[in-house]
């Protein structure tokens, strides 16, 4: 609503007027705009003193730097690379940083799956060592998370069903894995505009709420290839990566000695780092 457009005695008369009118400190009707402030070093602070989200993996640290409020990000590798494994060990690193959850948000394989290569990344132990000793496992584990991760198992995760969990859960952190099959996107004649709409929807996320990382594949280019760019993200050369402040490759190749090897690449990096 333009204020210009409504006399203040009109717009006091709508029903919960304050929740779509910009109010002052008095809560009274504004049109004042929250404009980013140009002092540097408050610029300094926020963006690089104050630390985010800090990754288990130092590179990513030095790279990519603290994952902050806005920041949106994807990973995509082939088939069986290793994608939620990877997460499994960062996001687990993640949880004991904050005091909110983590909203993951999994649509592909079994969720307890998933749990599980939690309780692994975090402890670092093999399966057979983790049910050794269940309990005490399982106490380290939350303390070292919090208990903070939220993890969603669904095949048939919703648009509005995220919303409304972000809304309820005011998350540190909001994982899609796959991303590109969240519901409530439907363009029957374009999968692009369906896949770019995804992903500019969850960029919002990112403002609204909490940093956000989705998951998704490669395409066929990327088999067999060490370094996969941009070209290789699956269903889409530009809308995709367009939204995106960084975006991590994982490659694979099955060459004797290097099947258990993964070659990590940054395709585009605009965080500070």
């Amino acid at each position: 609503f333009r204020l210009f457009q409504w006399p203040k005695d009109q717009i006091e008369k709508i029903p919960n007027y304050k929740d779509y009118f910009l109010l002052d400190d008095n809560g009274e009707i504004t049109d004042q705009q929250d404009f980013i402030g140009d002092n540097l070093n408050d610029l300094k602070e926020t963006q690089l003193v104050k630390h985010g989200l800090r990754w288990r993996l130092d590179s990513l640290n030095k790279s990519l730097g603290s994952l902050r409020k806005g920041d949106f990000g994807f990973l995509f590798a082939r088939p069986e690379t290793g994608k939620t494994t990877f997460l499994a060990s960062e996001i687990t690193h993640m949880a004991g940083q904050s005091d909110s959850p983590i909203l993951w948000f999994n649509n592909e394989e079994q969720g307890g799956k998933v749990l599980l290569r939690c309780y692994q990344g975090s402890l670092g132990v093999s399966l057979t060592e983790l049910f050794t000793n269940t309990n005490n496992h399982q106490n380290k584990f939350r303390e070292q998370t919090k208990n903070n991760i939220k993890i969603l198992s669904d095949s048939s995760i919703t648009k509005q069903r995220v919303e409304n969990l972000c809304e309820k859960w005011k998350p540190s952190l909001i994982i899609f894995d796959q991303i590109d099959t969240i519901k409530g996107f439907s363009d029957k004649e374009r999968n692009d505009i369906e896949l770019k709409n995804i992903y500019i929807w969850a960029r919002e996320l990112a403002k609204i709420y909490a940093p956000v990382i989705g998951i998704c594949q490669a395409g066929a280019t990327g088999e067999g290839k060490r370094w996969l760019t941009m070209n290789d993200v699956d269903g889409s050369k530009t809308g995709k990566q367009a939204t995106a402040d960084w975006i991590l490759g994982i490659g694979k190749i099955i060459d004797d000695g290097l099947e258990f090897v993964r070659f990590m690449h940054l395709s585009k990096n605009k965080l500070i780092g």
